[in-house]
């Protein structure tokens, strides 16, 4: 398994569009946009309610309940019922997207991503100028909540592809099987395909106030028990209707379903917007067996976490022998530092969203007089500087003119020292951005690797200012 620059562009949305409804479990009215995002920004939920319009990144570290939809929450923020947008933009192939709110719960419209599909095409998709990764996997990875007996695992295929098996049990829904062998092919046979609940569930629902927004045409409803008179008119209440009854199909009235296997394929749905939430593209095929919220969630963080330790264990596999890119004269002709504080020698790749460069550590180093006599260790902070000096490269490439500039570091987050660094050792530094650089501004994930091992990580920011 490993981590692939394809050569296929990143995406966003040519326009900014707004949907308007209400959300299922909070019944309140709320509008949500979708707007251009810039290159590796990924899914943004923006609160535009709240002071300081805080935004939650669309990530599996965030979710938080899963029991009527995946919830996601940071510093107090709460996203709710995230995974139909999400799906319909992973559906659509779209990269980067920031998503606008007004109150915590996006509309559920009809139960689907229908309507955020048809959204999101009439605002456009646009190609950006990145490259998207992609996380290939190679071999089997499974997760089971032995609670429920559901399983959901991904093994190796060509693209993304995901099935669902879904059994609960019940005579009036049966077994049902879905699959999506492209993600072409998401608008046309899985965007429609609306939640549903059966009877029992839409009671306890109701007597606890939790579904607010809801109606006949947003959810179907499998009915999985005798419908008594009292219930009868509890939901001719809730659902506003003068008369409720059965299908012959075990559905009640008001709706009629797209497909025989709806509820499989908004099983899928779920999973495709789930699976959103680790943050990285997937080649492979995802077998779902009685998929949901909390078994996908809990997939997303275990792939989240393989895919940070795959970046972090990913050496960079370069030819040091090689002609690099940029040999020490241009580096000095691009960053204002000069021996003995000009931390690396050479760069063997550089791209809009990382570079590559690498540092022969040698005995005749000035910080080894001090640190340490008879045990020789370069010291962690300047292997965080030239982690920096790597990302000075990659934010002054921006400019015409790099060589009126400085480079300030701004913080360090998350700062881990893993392997010494000794003389004699060859540093290799990939400093890759997490957000687009803005206003001069250079927010980026740094490793650095000796002997083929992570030596060191961190999160740094740097600013490069205009000499005066």
């Amino acid at each position: 398994m490993g981590i692939v620059n394809t050569e296929i562009k990143q995406k966003t949305i040519k326009d900014s569009v707004s949907l308007n409804g209400v959300g299922l479990h909070t019944g309140k009215n709320v509008t949500l946009t979708f707007k251009p995002a810039e290159a590796n920004t990924g899914f943004v939920f923006k609160r535009i309610d709240l002071e300081g319009e805080p935004v939650i990144q669309a990530d599996a570290n965030y979710v938080t309940n899963t029991q009527r939809g995946t919830c996601l929450e940071k510093n107090g923020v709460i996203i709710q019922t995230s995974e139909h947008v999400l799906a319909g933009l992973v559906g659509l192939d779209i990269d980067n997207v920031v998503i606008e709110l007004d109150a915590s719960e996006p509309p559920i419209m009809d139960g689907s991503s229908k309507f955020f599909v048809e959204a999101i095409e009439k605002a456009g998709i646009v190609e950006l100028d990145s490259f998207r990764e992609e996380f290939e996997i190679t071999d089997i990875v499974s997760y089971i909540d032995e609670d429920s007996g559901s399983e959901i695992l991904i093994m190796p295929a060509t693209e993304y592809q995901i099935t669902t098996m879904v059994d609960f049990g019940t005579k009036v829904l049966g077994t049902q099987n879905a699959t999506l062998n492209k993600i072409s092919d998401f608008k046309e046979h899985i965007s429609n395909s609306r939640t549903f609940s059966f009877l029992h569930e839409i009671e306890m629902l109701l007597e606890n106030g939790l579904i607010k927004g809801g109606d006949l045409n947003n959810a179907i409803v499998y009915v999985d028990k005798a419908l008594s008179p009292e219930t009868l008119e509890k939901l001719k209440v809730a659902f506003k209707k003068d008369s409720i009854s059965i299908k012959p199909n075990g559905i009640l009235d008001n709706l009629t379903l797209h497909h025989p296997n709806e509820a499989a394929r908004h099983k899928l749905l779920d999973v495709l917007g789930d699976l959103a939430l680790v943050g990285t593209r997937i080649k492979g095929k995802v077998i779902a067996n009685k998929p949901g919220h909390f078994v996908n969630t809990q997939f997303a963080k275990k792939l989240s976490k393989i895919i940070k330790n795959e970046r972090r264990n990913n050496v960079p596999n370069i030819d040091l022998h090689a002609t690099p890119l940029m040999d020490v004269n241009q580096i000095m002709a691009m960053l204002p530092h000069r021996q003995p504080f000009l931390l690396i020698d050479k760069v063997f790749e550089l791209t809009d969203n990382y570079v590559i460069a690498q540092k022969n550590v040698t005995m005749n180093e000035e910080f080894f007089k001090g640190h340490f006599p008879g045990a020789p260790v370069m010291p962690g902070v300047l292997i965080c500087e030239a982690m920096a000096q790597t990302g000075g490269i990659l934010v002054l490439n921006t400019v015409p003119d790099p060589e009126n500039y400085l480079t300030f570091f701004m913080k360090m987050d998350n700062v881990k020292f893993k392997q010494k660094v000794v003389p004699g050792d060859t540093l290799i530094f990939k400093c890759s951005l997490i957000t687009p650089i803005r206003r001069g501004i250079c927010h980026m994930q740094g490793y650095a690797y000796a002997n083929g091992k992570l030596c060191a990580e961190a999160e740094l920011m740097a600013q490069i200012s205009k000499v005066k």
